[in-house]
């Protein structure tokens, strides 16, 4: 149970008491992490179901999800642009992805992200009895009104955050694997780095894709395939993200970490709009 206590409030705005914190329970956490992702998305895709635009609706899930995570992975995806952007040695970089303010590079890299994630997933939301209404005539709305039924479920925004988020922190379980060092002595990067070995990200991957295989079987429409797809694809961008750290930093931060959340979750939600 240390390990999803750890996972619990490292990943989320979830308050719980965590009474062991080192290197083994760590590594339990981000083998944990698409977990937490899941319940993270459950509850975020609620504002989809609310009636009114799609793209409000969008906004309202995206905002609820970076409350829902202390807006950490936005913090550490801006913090990873001024640091990056620079163009400094990894010493003087680093040193930059520590101040607390903001540079020109993390305000332009936090405001394309959001806007691509709102973006995409109000392309996928759910299709609500107001929309559904807003064509009728007043005669034709006046016999349709009787027959409304609550709200359901419906449309692909849900099942697509649920499984953009779970792509996320998929991203950390591998950031985390033995190969991946430290680009600092301390921190967050510092006692989770190396934790996961590479076998426990293959099986976690694995899972996350048969749980976007099933929760596309259940959407329709094609999801069966494009949310794995965009699995898939989100992982991949993470571990593209990760490699040029890397080389640029000589390892990860927890600033890092949280840039690849951010990057697996814009890019998974881009190719489920771009497919779906």
């Amino acid at each position: 149970m240390d390990g999803v206590r750890f996972a619990i409030g490292t990943l989320s705005v979830f308050p719980v008491r965590v009474t062991r914190v080192d290197r083994q329970v760590a590594g339990r956490a981000m083998v944990l992490a698409p977990a937490i992702g899941l319940v993270l998305g459950a509850v975020a895709c609620l504002p989809l179901l609310l009636p009114g635009p799609p793209l409000l609706g969008a906004a309202l899930a995206v905002g609820l999800l970076a409350v829902l995570t202390r807006g950490l992975h936005l913090d550490g995806l801006a913090d990873l642009a001024d640091g990056l952007g620079s163009g400094k040695p990894a010493p003087q970089a680093l040193d930059i992805m520590k101040k607390s303010d903001i540079g020109p590079f993390g305000v332009i890299t936090l405001v394309l992200t959001l806007l691509i994630q709102v973006t995409a997933l109000s392309g996928l939301a759910p299709t609500t009895q107001t929309t559904a209404l807003s064509g009728l005539g007043s005669a034709s709305l006046a016999t349709t009104l009787s027959g409304l039924e609550p709200p359901a479920l419906t449309g692909l925004g849900p099942p697509a955050l649920v499984i953009a988020c779970v792509t996320g922190r998929l991203a950390l379980t591998w950031a985390c694997r033995s190969a991946v060092p430290a680009a600092r002595p301390d921190g967050l990067g510092a006692l989770v780095a190396g934790t996961v070995r590479p076998g426990a990200a293959r099986a976690a991957t694995a899972l996350a894709l048969a749980a976007a295989a099933g929760l596309g079987l259940v959407a329709g429409q094609g999801m069966v395939y494009v949310l794995p797809l965009g699995v898939a694809a989100g992982l991949a961008a993470a571990l593209l993200l990760l490699r040029h750290a890397r080389r640029r930093l000589g390892g990860v931060t927890g600033d890092v970490l949280g840039a690849l959340v951010e990057t697996a979750t814009a890019t998974t939600l881009t190719v489920c709009a771009v497919f779906g």
